[in-house]
């Protein structure tokens, strides 16, 4: 009797980031969340938060610190600016993606200031993705205009 061996048709999947999603609107973090996984699979999402203080508790209590933040600025409570300056003062190398529909010129330059790596408008939440593999390839190093 011969036994034939074939090999397994097996791939391993590589997470290239892990994202934490913060939005009070759970039809935005349902659209983010959608975007994100549906334009590249090896982009994970790892949980996700209703506000800033949500956020927090979610953040600190995650196995491993997510390698990105994508934050709401507008929300009930903290605003992601509050959120983004705590995040930053525990680990200054977490990257976050701040997006807000009410990105004006003060905002985004506040957010520089603290050390956001990036700001969208939520009308351009497409372009999520690519500005986490963006930001990841360089692991908190990059920063795009905000």
């Amino acid at each position: 009797m011969q036994w034939a061996v074939t090999p397994l048709n097996v791939v391993a999947r590589r997470t290239v980031a892990n994202v934490l999603i913060v939005d009070d609107e759970l039809d935005m973090r349902l659209l983010v969340r959608n975007v994100i996984e549906n334009a590249h699979e090896d982009i994970e999402i790892v949980g996700e938060a209703s506000d800033g203080a949500d956020a927090l508790r979610t953040w600190r209590t995650c196995p491993e610190p997510p390698d990105v933040v994508v934050l709401d600025y507008r929300m009930p409570g903290l605003s992601g600016l509050d959120v983004a300056a705590q995040l930053l003062a525990e680990r200054p190398d977490q990257i976050i993606v701040l997006y807000s529909a009410y990105l004006d010129d003060r905002t985004r330059a506040d957010a520089l200031l603290l050390g956001v790596a990036s700001c969208v408008a939520k009308g351009d939440v497409a372009q999520l993705p690519d500005i986490i593999l963006t930001l990841t390839a360089g692991r908190g190093d990059a920063r795009l205009a905000c």
